[in-house]
């Protein structure tokens, strides 16, 4: 599976393709569908910040994925988003995508909005690795066993 090409920017005002602009060799993305998933994203993010302190090459992205909307929306939105979250880091971690929903869960095989993906994606965005829904142990383990398998140098 190829994670689609798509653009967005982040919370700090950069612009991103992807996959090509993912900064890892291999990058762990959280995507979700709607604001109440936020919780669910955060469940992640101990798992995440440890696994990107023992592999220097480990990125992790939010991509909040949003309709297409006129410009203006767009940059409300994202202003909105930036003031609920004072962290910089976690700003630039952030990067909306506005685009054909559909099409991009078509493109990555999610059957419907109901829960966050999480995806471990190469810098050529091959999908190695996916799951849905929030954080247990099960999952972590299963992704945290698919990234010792990497060709990733640890700390």
């Amino acid at each position: 599976m190829q994670f689609p090409e798509v653009a967005g920017s982040n919370l700090q005002g950069r612009r991103f393709r992807l996959p090509a602009d993912f900064e890892g060799d291999y990058n762990v993305v959280l995507i979700a569908f709607q604001q109440a998933q936020q919780y669910d994203v955060e469940t992640w993010l101990p798992l995440l910040r440890r696994l990107r302190q023992a592999y220097p090459a480990l990125r992790y992205y939010e991509l909040p994925v949003v309709w297409a909307m006129p410009r203006l929306r767009q940059v409300l939105l994202d202003m909105g988003m930036r003031l609920g979250i004072p962290s910089r880091a976690t700003r630039e971690k952030t990067i909306t995508l506005y685009l054909d929903k559909s099409a991009f869960r078509r493109a990555l095989d999610i059957p419907d909005e109901s829960a966050i993906m999480v995806a471990l994606v190469d810098r050529a965005g091959r999908v190695l690795w996916r799951t849905l829904g929030p954080y247990n142990e099960a999952k972590g383990a299963s992704l945290e066993a698919s990234v010792r398998q990497l060709p990733l140098r640890a700390l």
